[in-house]
């Protein structure tokens, strides 16, 4: 057997698994070691992929070449555009998929590349030799040797879980967790700390009275992640339910609160701010007499329900008899209690950008061990990891995306410069560049950035090049051609439009809000006609160049931003700069010599570092 590695990725996660593909896709020899093969990237949490931000991020992991996207669709059972009634940057989309064969296909895609191996065992050792890592030891004893190690432990790293005052160890309900690697990595010099997250119960479908449920469908013509016009959206959708809890619901979780571990204090980790447990929703809302909630399947062949919206870890009985008194719910079985998980997570400001840990050569973190929270923020860590472990091992230059580039460049630069002091969430309000990065442009943004660094092949980039000509012919095409009243007023007069009185360009036009191009293009049939000149014509297509038309001054206006930010960015700190001797506050000189800063740029967002802090950085280093 082969105990030797380019690198050594620990964890099967989200995370693990997309670090382990694109550093194998991309060359390296690459040991994958997880607890159990079976559940390769496993929804620990809701069966759904994408939402706010999180769908962004999953279009730009497709965009670069990672697996989520794809597997997303393949395994598919609703698709649904949140968001479409505001503009295109908070359009997001968001996924239902099959829990079960979500891991089951992210196993094939692995499985199908010959760069990758795999263990099934417990890391319990990380070699470090002199500042630099040398290779894991797991459980059996088994010594596996490599260049660099990827650790990405999820919530395994001394795990506790809780359900009222019983507790159980454990990095996921029924699964054991990873004990000694926080401590020997604290011996090491690193900080530690401890987050919370929850999961609702899970319920048996035969025994809900879904007629008295409202009922959520999916799109009408769904959409899908993946850029490669190879993988199909879904065609077969199964509904979501919304319901709602009741003051009968609440007064019953309230008699559960003196063995709420949450409220007791057995719990010390910090919890998710914008995903809180349902009793703690009940207590900071006090006032508010219902909650909305999401029933959402677990698959499609399966009678298995998730809760979206009730993690709990009030006790098992207490649960019960409140989820009884919801609507529908009366002769509720439970497969499942929702439970509290307890475990370890390292501060992100001992990273650098690339992932890589300041303290010890060629070992990265990736996912929830950085403080994060969501499949999605942990599969682009993961794909971001080993694209830069790769590049490292090869000596070639680190891949670093910036925030005007990518939500996945927000993250890292947020985790990195900022830190975190609960689980961090991507949102569309974290970007300040958000018109930017869209989730339709994502693969224009990012494709031929991932091809020239040997990730996104040569016929993924193809295909961005013909659909952006395909844009710019579009676009040119609707600038130039002019529309007379008598061709488009009857459309503008159906949708309550005001009229034209003379002829007027088409892009004009198209500048209103509540006018459509696809529409535009099939009312008027000569339009139609004059366009088939212009290939790849989809509805793809079509959306971002009406995105682009419409919304082309704010795109401008966020342009002139970026040129601006990047006139800092390119600022650098030499990489010994000793901020012990300036005149700045001593926050600011705490803050700046423990995360380093590269550049002018990334020292302006450290929370703590001030303008005029900034202005006496820029002198020191003649500027």
């Amino acid at each position: 057997m082969l105990y030797t590695f380019d690198i050594i990725v620990v964890g099967g996660g989200h995370a693990g698994c997309e670090a382990a593909a694109a550093a194998a896709k991309m060359g390296s020899q690459v040991l994958l070691i997880s607890m159990d093969m079976t559940k390769f990237a496993s929804m620990s949490c809701n069966p759904a992929v994408g939402g706010v931000a999180k769908g962004q991020i999953v279009r730009e992991i497709d965009a670069l070449g990672g697996c989520t996207g794809i597997v997303t669709d393949k395994t598919s059972i609703q698709f649904r555009m949140l968001n479409r009634s505001k503009g295109p940057a908070m359009w997001s989309p968001r996924s239902q998929c099959d829990r079960t064969l979500f891991s089951v296909e992210w196993r094939k895609m692995l499985e199908a590349n010959t760069n990758l191996s795999f263990w099934q065992d417990f890391v319990v050792n990380i070699f470090v030799n002199d500042g630099k890592v040398e290779g894991v030891q797991t459980a059996l004893g088994v010594k596996f040797y490599s260049k660099a190690v990827i650790l990405t432990a999820g919530t395994f790293l001394n795990g506790k879980i809780h359900v009222g005052r019983t507790q159980l160890v454990g990095g996921r309900m029924g699964e054991m967790p990873s004990v000694g690697l926080t401590e020997q990595l604290v011996s090491l010099g690193f900080e530690s700390g401890r987050m919370k997250t929850g999961t609702p119960p899970r319920f048996d479908g035969r025994t809900i009275n879904f007629e008295k449920l409202t009922i959520q469908h999916g799109d009408e013509n769904p959409s899908k992640f993946s850029f490669l016009p190879e993988i199909k959206p879904v065609e077969k959708q199964k509904p979501c339910y919304i319901i709602r809890t009741s003051p009968e619901v609440h007064k019953i979780l309230e008699s559960g609160f003196d063995d709420s571990p949450l409220f007791i204090g057995i719990i010390k980790g910090i919890g998710p701010r914008y995903c809180p447990s349902i009793e703690d929703k009940i207590k900071t809302f006090s006032d508010k007499e219902s909650h909305q909630l999401f029933l959402e399947p677990e698959g499609f062949d399966t009678n298995e329900y998730y809760l979206s919206g009730f993690s709990s870890s009030l006790p098992l009985d207490v649960q019960y008899k409140a989820l009884r008194k919801v609507e529908g719910f009366e002769n509720l079985k439970i497969f499942r209690p929702g439970y509290a998980i307890e475990y370890d997570y390292f501060p992100p400001t001992q990273l650098y950008h690339t992932l890589e840990t300041k303290l010890v050569e060629n070992l990265f973190f990736a996912g929830q061990i950085n403080g994060t929270t969501g499949y999605e923020e942990a599969a682009a860590q993961g794909l971001m990891a080993g694209i830069n472990a790769y590049l490292k091992l090869n000596n070639n230059e680190q891949f670093i995306l910036s925030r005007n580039q990518a939500y996945i460049g927000v993250l890292i630069d947020d985790l990195v410069s900022k830190g975190v002091d609960e689980p961090y969430r991507m949102f569309t309000s974290r970007s300040e560049y958000r018109i930017l990065l869209r989730q339709d442009n994502a693969d224009e943004r990012l494709t031929e950035l991932s091809y020239k660094i040997g990730l996104a092949s040569a016929e993924r980039y193809k295909n961005v090049i013909v659909k952006q000509k395909a844009i710019n012919e579009l676009i040119t095409f609707i600038n130039e051609i002019s529309v007379s009243p008598d061709e488009i007023n009857p459309y503008l007069v159906s949708i309550s439009s005001a009229e034209i009185n003379q002829k007027r360009k088409l892009a004009d036009v198209l500048s209103r809000p509540e006018v459509s191009v696809v529409t535009v293009l099939n009312v008027i049939s000569d339009i139609k006609c004059k366009l088939e000149g212009i290939g790849n014509l989809t509805l793809e297509v079509i959306e971002e160049a009406e995105i682009i038309i419409k919304y082309s001054g704010y795109i401008d206006r966020e342009q002139l931003l970026v040129e601006k930010m990047l006139r800092l960015e390119k600022v650098k700190i030499p990489e010994n700069f000793d901020y012990s001797k300036i005149n700045i506050t001593i926050e600011a000189r705490q803050k700046l010599n423990m995360i380093r800063p590269a550049t002018i740029g990334q020292a302006s967002r450290i929370s703590g570092v001030s303008p005029a802090d900034i202005s006496v950085l820029l002198v020191l280093l003649g500027r």
